[in-house]
């Protein structure tokens, strides 16, 4: 028989061991936020499932059955939806954040993270180019104290944001800072400059390369310049964005470039707001489909997003010949005060052509163009209404009313109904088709109060989820929130956000599917969506209850290639 004494050491081993545990188990803190009871949908795509999700220091710590454990608060979620934060997969709010960070309009989507940079980027900046756009910063008053993303990154960390904002770096900007807004080339030497530029940015955490090939200068660039910036994000681990060259007539050619471009850069290639725009297009989305499907089975790493609204926004200007552009803003104010070049950009718009993207040719009448976002002051009773309108209003031609209404206000933002139902309707439905907003954030108040935005601007996700899941049935709740949560994040490589899983960062939306919707129209825009219960940003709310709570827990998201001002200044260092 064994003596009792022999079984000592290994009572005091296992002594010890309970008495390390104890006080481990003990120190675990409690769970910031707990949701229970909700139907969590995590953003895969795979359908709901029930579980609590606890949240700890701005992540997902745990999903499960968490009844007994310990939390600061508990949100009930009974009858709800518990989803991941909705990812805008193209904002425009660079300069509306320093405007009104909380960014209401987006929060009230469910929107937790955008996408932003759009061809002409926030940074790199120049004296000229802000010289240029000066316009634009007084109408905002805002004083551009940046001049690289480092530094613009910089003043947004200082002020706090309601949501989480990534950035690329446009190639319209780079050209801009190397050759201003002239329609001419690039030297090889200038070329390198443009890529030094765009290798800056993604040291500084751009995410990726833009284009905006409507919008000039960005259409006097040639491909193979396109080639070599997407080149140079690439090495980077970026991506690259585009507003394709033509999105009517030429669409299918434009699809064409856009691959080229990615293959021939080796970088993924995500096309914005994919649409076939013009009364004579309407009915080929499926010829898109089947072009992109096509690319993506040859080996093509292509997807894209829309906003699923049937009319467009942009700049007036956007319908004048690119060649009436040449040398910026004030040169085409300039041609169209003159008699003989106005008469050639008109000429030009009456012509149906392949060779750009004549808007003029793809409205059914100038009644499908709606007055949006002005600067000068004295137009603003003008906003919310038709180029048909305003021209029997000045007793003019609809063109003339065009040309006059840019020489008083050449920035102004119109929205132009030139799609169809049936082609948005199939686009959205693409299981490599996320959401985008495609409007800056926005608010009722204030200065952005003052402008007539497109309803997307408040009502894009709560409306597809109205219309397309709820009314309409074209997608699955599940498959909806997977396009505006895990498609996009696995597009911009967003590792640890856009799925409900343990270590992720909380960004948290509750709803009811059958209540959310969408307030927001074309006639009176500045409303903001319903039914989103609660929004959470890296873990804090921001709406609560249905009110926003003015916190600014966002964060920017840099990119791959970003590299930390200590760890720049010791790869810069001189040996």
């Amino acid at each position: 028989m064994k003596s009792y004494w022999t079984n000592i050491p290994l009572l005091v081993a296992m002594f010890l061991v309970l008495a390390l545990i104890a006080p481990a188990q003990q120190k675990v803190p409690p769970f910031d936020i707990v949701i229970t009871n909700g139907h969590i949908i995590d953003g895969t795509g795979s359908p709901w499932y029930s579980g609590d999700v606890g949240i700890r220091g701005g992540k997902i710590a745990a999903i499960g059955n968490l009844a007994s454990a310990p939390r600061k608060r508990t949100i009930d979620a009974t009858g709800k939806v518990v989803a991941p934060g909705f990812i805008d997969m193209l904002g425009q709010s660079e300069l509306t954040i320093l405007v009104d960070p909380r960014l209401p309009s987006k929060i009230y989507q469910g929107i937790t993270t955008e996408i932003t940079g759009e061809g002409g980027s926030i940074a790199p900046l120049n004296d000229a180019i802000i010289q240029a756009d000066r316009s634009e910063y007084e109408h905002y008053r805002i004083t551009p104290d940046w001049r690289t993303f480092r530094q613009y990154f910089a003043r947004l960390e200082k002020q706090g944001m309601g949501i989480n904002l990534a950035s690329y770096v446009g190639a319209t900007q780079v050209r801009r800072m190397v050759l201003g807004d002239n329609n001419v080339q690039p030297t090889p030497e200038q070329l390198e400059q443009m890529k030094a530029l765009v290798h800056d940015a993604m040291k500084d955490g751009a995410i990726g390369v833009s284009t905006s090939l409507e919008y000039a200068p960005a259409p006097y660039a040639k491909t193979d310049e396109l080639i070599a910036l997407a080149a140079e994000g690439g090495k980077f681990g970026g991506i690259y964005s585009t507003h394709m060259r033509n999105e009517s007539d030429s669409v299918l050619e434009a699809i064409d470039e856009a691959v080229r471009i990615g293959r021939e850069a080796h970088v993924p290639v995500e096309i914005w707001h994919i649409k076939v725009a013009g009364k004579n297009n309407w009915g080929r989305m499926p010829q898109l489909v089947a072009k992109i499907n096509a690319a993506r089975d040859a080996g093509a790493d292509v997807t894209a997003d829309t906003y699923a609204y049937t009319a467009w926004f942009n700049d007036l200007s956007a319908f004048i010949p690119q060649w009436a552009h040449d040398g910026g803003t004030v040169k085409m104010v300039e041609r169209l005060k003159d008699p003989a070049a106005r008469e050639r950009i008109r000429k030009d718009m009456l012509t149906p052509s392949k060779d750009w993207d004549n808007e003029w040719q793809e409205i059914p009448d100038p009644s499908a163009i709606m007055i949006g976002v002005v600067e000068n002051s004295k137009m603003l009773p003008l906003e919310g209404k038709r180029l048909s309108e305003i021209a029997a209003l000045w007793n003019k031609d609809p063109m003339d009313a065009l040309f006059d209404f840019l020489i008083e206000d050449p920035n102004t933002g119109v929205a132009v109904f030139g799609m169809s139902q049936s082609d948005v309707s199939l686009a959205l439905q693409q299981p490599w088709v996320s959401i985008d907003n495609d409007s800056p954030g926005t608010s009722p108040e204030g200065i952005l109060g003052q402008e007539h935005p497109h309803p997307r601007a408040y009502g894009t996700f709560p409306r597809i989820l109205r219309k397309y899941v709820r009314e309409d049935k074209a997608l699955t709740l599940e498959d909806a929130i997977r396009k505006m949560t895990a498609l996009p994040a696995q597009r911009v490589r967003l590792a640890d956000r856009g799925v409900l899983k343990q270590g992720m960062w909380a960004d948290v939306v509750i709803f009811d599917p059958a209540t959310l919707r969408d307030l927001a129209t074309f006639e009176n825009p500045n409303q903001f969506s319903e039914g989103m219960e609660y929004v959470l940003v890296n873990g804090v709310p921001v709406i609560d209850q249905g009110k926003m709570t003015g916190a600014l827990p966002g964060k920017v998201l840099r990119g791959p290639g970003y590299m930390p001002y200590t760890l720049l200044r010791t790869v810069n260092r001189p040996m």
